[in-house]
């Protein structure tokens, strides 16, 4: 991975997620994708299909 690269945290504010986020951050990388419940539901297929497919994740 580089540290330019688009990457998505999902459950960023758990305990997980979010000692993922501070560990990427910590490791310089810059372009963190997260979203909230209310603005991505990863319970919809469509949804998430979409938000990949806006977002361009590597």
């Amino acid at each position: 991975m580089n540290r330019s690269d688009k990457i998505y945290v999902a459950g960023h504010r758990g305990m997980v997620g979010s000692a993922i986020r501070r560990i990427l951050e910590g490791r310089g990388f810059t372009r963190l994708k997260v979203q909230t419940y209310t603005e991505l539901d990863l319970i919809s297929q469509a949804a998430v299909q979409r938000f990949f497919e806006q977002e361009k994740l590597d």
